[in-house]
């Protein structure tokens, strides 16, 4: 698209879209919300700047491979299960951490790993129905 008032908006709209996407995946542990929310938000956010702005452009403020992404969410995930396995002896087992007044635990790191995957899997799909194709 070849639209000013597009592009304008889409940089303006771009980083309240990402930092709403980080509040929801903060909040989905007690209420809606989550990862997987939070991330389909990223993701939109990223193929509205590619829609204003060309796909290079969004694979550019990316700045890594949706696939990394993906990997890297299927890691965090697995690894949060795996960490209840170990320590209560069942698989996805919450964990909890005081980290001064903060409670951290493996829901959230659960939620983290949905996060990335969902935006590595959104814009894997974003980016290949954009591609053209070659002539």
């Amino acid at each position: 698209m070849n639209s000013l008032i597009l592009r304008t908006g889409t940089t303006f709209v771009m980083p309240l879209l990402l930092v709403f996407s980080l509040f929801l995946l903060i909040r989905g542990h007690n209420l809606p919300g989550g990862g997987f929310a939070g991330g389909l938000v990223a993701a939109a956010s990223l193929a509205l700047y590619g829609l204003s702005n060309g796909m290079n452009a969004s694979k550019a403020v990316l700045r890594v491979r949706p696939e990394t992404l993906i990997a890297a969410g299927l890691l965090t995930a697995v690894v949060s299960g795996a960490l209840g396995l170990a320590v209560r002896g069942s698989y996805l087992a919450p964990i909890w951490w005081s980290i001064g007044s903060v409670k951290v635990g493996t829901p959230i790191l659960f939620d983290v790993g949905v996060y990335l995957l969902v935006v590595g899997v959104v814009l894997t799909m974003v980016f290949a129905l954009s591609a053209e194709e070659p002539s």
